[in-house]
């Protein structure tokens, strides 16, 4: 590991080996195949590495400027321009959906708000919306489909993850506010990607993107949520013309690190100013109360996990006040917030800290619940590394 940064920001080399050598290891047995981690403090490198491979079976080895299916990190994306919209005054937290997209309002759905499908407590379907899977990369079908579904708790009651629609409703939600003037892949790329300097990410898989993309191969296709199978053909339909808001980017480390950094920084980087300091500090902190994340109840049986606080804000995840399994891990301070992509993608912010890590990797895991132990344990050992 290149560890030349590493002391001038409070970190130990020894430590950072141990990281280093537990993901070899990791990658070494088969658990996944490959992965590139960037840390920063105060926004400045701690360091940047490569592991594994990019695609083991055809033996491509990774580089760190290789591109990565993003799964869910992408709703944070999204997330962020109804924030910024929120601020611009052409929405509302407190705003009905159904104010934006009349045809939301019905089958339960009439008064569903913003804050409700930011922090999953619409009672929202996890379910793949009713319609042919291979309609998933085009947005029309999927908010069209989104809005003849029904409600599966009464919204406000429970928090239950909403794996597709909600982000799709969202990103329609933006496109309509401002009249339908643009695809929802060039609202990303104009208002958020390339403020920010995030060259090498996209919704969808832009041609010039295409050679450095990591192909999604489940290494460990033990089933948890999905299946295997599913969430490969999620990745094989992230293509150039596909618009999936709830999975569907791409990007690199560098680049993911670039809006963690934002976040960190309070909204803005270098000449960008995506939100105010006053708004991150709000979409960061819980919104749910002590309500439980009811999607991770299928986890009582093989683990014995007890319901715990969901800690979700505004569209990220939170670490919270509580010690439970958490891929933000357990020794990042209450404060800290990030995103997590199915079986292979995470970032976190720790402002107490200055800190913040990303973690993309190849070879998905398919069980949730390993996918956490392994996350949780390079978070733990980023911040244990950091002693000054």
């Amino acid at each position: 590991m290149n560890l030349d940064h590493a002391a001038s920001q409070g970190f130990d080399a020894d430590r950072l080996g141990h990281l280093g050598a537990s993901i070899r290891r990791d990658i070494d047995s088969q658990r996944f195949d490959g992965a590139v981690l960037a840390i920063h403090r105060g926004g400045k490198p701690v360091l940047t590495e490569s592991f594994g491979w990019a695609h083991r079976d055809s033996g491509r080895r990774m580089k760190a400027d290789d591109v990565f299916c993003t799964f869910s990190i992408a709703k944070q994306f999204t997330h962020t321009l109804i924030l910024q919209r929120i601020e611009r005054g052409e929405l509302a937290l407190t705003q009905r959906v159904a104010d934006v997209i009349p045809e939301f309002a019905n089958r339960g759905k009439e008064n569903i708000t913003l804050l409700q499908v930011l922090t999953h407590t619409a009672g929202l379907t996890l379910k793949l919306p009713a319609m042919d899977p291979m309609q998933l990369g085009s947005l029309d079908a999927v908010v069209a489909a989104a809005c003849m579904s029904a409600v599966e708790s009464v919204p406000g009651e429970r928090v239950w993850y909403s794996g597709i629609i909600g982000t799709a409703i969202l990103a329609e939600v933006l496109r309509r506010v401002e009249g339908g003037k643009r695809a929802y892949r060039d609202v990303l790329a104009q208002d958020l990607f390339t403020p920010l300097g995030m060259k090498d990410s996209a919704l969808g898989t832009r041609p010039d993107l295409a050679a450095r993309l990591c192909p999604v191969v489940a290494r460990d296709r033990q089933p948890g949520l999905s299946f295997a199978e599913e969430y490969e053909m999620f990745g094989a339909m992230v293509t150039a013309e596909a618009e999936i808001p709830a999975l569907g980017c791409v990007t690199t480390a560098a680049d993911l690190s670039r809006f963690a950094n934002m976040l960190r920084a309070g909204g803005a980087l270098d000449a960008a100013c995506i939100l105010s300091p006053a708004m991150v500090d709000l979409a960061t902190r819980n919104h749910t109360g002590t309500l439980p994340n009811e999607t991770w109840s299928f986890a009582s049986g093989p683990r014995g996990w007890k319901p715990v606080p969901a800690y979700l804000g505004l569209g990220f995840y939170l670490r919270g006040d509580t010690v439970t399994p958490n891929f933000l891990g357990t020794l990042t301070s209450p404060r800290s917030f990030g995103g997590m992509g199915a079986g292979s993608t995470i970032f976190w912010v720790d402002p107490q800290r200055d800190l913040s890590c990303v973690f993309l990797t190849t070879g998905l895991i398919t069980c949730e619940l390993r996918n956490v132990d392994r996350m949780q344990r390079v978070s733990d050992m980023v911040v244990a590394a950091l002693v000054a």
